[in-house]
């Protein structure tokens, strides 16, 4: 299934790859560095596990310096700790961090490192419970913020949160009520509409669009499956209000999507994209040129990025040194309005390194 324009894969340009490792970085299977977000100056942000799998947010500057992190109240065991995932062009990076009790706390580093914290009203205090910022596009050039929370009925909920700090929550209609359904905010654009899912009473995920009035649209790939864990998944929202994701058919292989502000999907498949279950076409975010970046899964198990320029073919890539064995490879999580896309790749032994690529 290709999109309009989009009959074949182009042959890999040459681009010019920068890899890294943060200092202190793990080295074991699933450690390492983890690069989530670019902004239009080229600076990214993310995180790293190390050696005993603690994690820590990173700033990567346009110049190469890297600047490290803990937000205050992040605990110090494994899989504890910070994990920043989405920068804006002014330098602020948002994500979560989990305390010694496992509980999730948002948090905003502002460009000069000032770190807060945050809390969603109505957020569980349990363990797994709290507030979560999981998206690479979660803050807007102003500083806006979505997300979402988890309640003590480990129920979720969106928010967003206003540059004075301000959170206002809401549900998607049509979100179920029960543990483990609900909804969450995941992209943010710049006049504050934002996008998600939720997830209904059947455990089936939906697409919606909210205006920033409030006013929630939800709406459903074509194709999209109807079972648990299936149907339609948002990630980014960008300028003119086009939104990016994937969504899962009835055999839960994924598939592309782009929705354009009138609300015409457009939906598209790299061709070497696998058809097996948890296999196929992952977008995560786009520019506002309308190119989409993300990764692709072939019927090997092996992780490969691309980019789908608007009205172009699409080019796949893959990092060097990136492994060419199941769960390895390349996955590409953010695009700058220049088409600098950074990501993270897995080696031959399974550990994460950081990479950008310049077109």
């Amino acid at each position: 299934m290709l999109g309009a324009g989009l009959s074949a894969t182009a042959e890999e340009p040459k681009s010019k790859f920068i890899t890294f490792d943060l200092p202190g970085a793990g080295s074991g299977a699933g450690q390492g560095t983890v690069a989530d977000s670019i902004n239009p100056s080229g600076a990214v942000t993310g995180w790293y596990a190390d050696a005993n799998w603690l994690f820590y947010g990173y700033l990567r500057t346009a110049d190469g310096t890297f600047f490290t992190f803990q937000a205050p109240g992040a605990g110090t065991a494994s899989f504890q700790g910070t994990q920043a995932l989405s920068i804006n062009p002014a330098g602020a990076i948002t994500g979560f961090y989990y305390d010694a009790n496992v509980v999730s706390h948002g948090f905003l580093r502002d460009r000069d490192g000032t770190i807060t914290s945050f809390d969603a009203p109505g957020a569980g205090t349990g363990f797994a419970q709290g507030t979560l910022v999981t998206s690479t596009t979660a803050i807007n050039p102003a500083g806006a913020i979505a997300g979402l929370y988890v309640d003590a009925n480990n129920v979720f909920h969106g928010f967003v949160r206003a540059p004075d700090g301000t959170i206002t929550d809401f549900d998607a209609p049509g979100a179920g009520t029960a543990a483990f359904q609900g909804t969450a905010g995941l992209g943010i654009n710049p006049v504050g509409a934002v996008t998600g899912l939720y997830i209904d009473g059947s455990g089936v995920d939906h697409g919606f669009v909210r205006s920033p009035n409030g006013a929630i649209t939800a709406f459903d790939a074509p194709g999209a499956g109807t079972g648990a864990g299936q149907g339609t998944f948002p990630f980014s929202i960008n300028p003119a209000g086009a939104i990016t994701g994937f969504y899962a058919d009835a055999d839960s292989v994924a598939h592309g999507f782009m929705r354009a502000p009138d609300g015409a999907i457009t939906t598209f498949d790299v061709p070497d994209a696998g058809t097996g279950s948890g296999q196929g076409t992952f977008p995560f975010a786009s520019n506002p040129a309308d190119a989409i970046t993300g990764w692709y899964v072939d019927a090997n198990g092996v992780n490969h990025g691309f980019l789908r320029p608007s009205g172009g073919a699409i080019t796949t890539f893959d990092a060097p040194d990136a492994g060419t064995g199941s769960g390895q490879g390349t996955v590409a999580s953010g695009n700058n309005p220049r088409d600098a896309i950074a990501g993270h790749y897995y080696d031959t032994n399974g550990v994460a390194h950081g990479f950008l690529r310049i077109p």
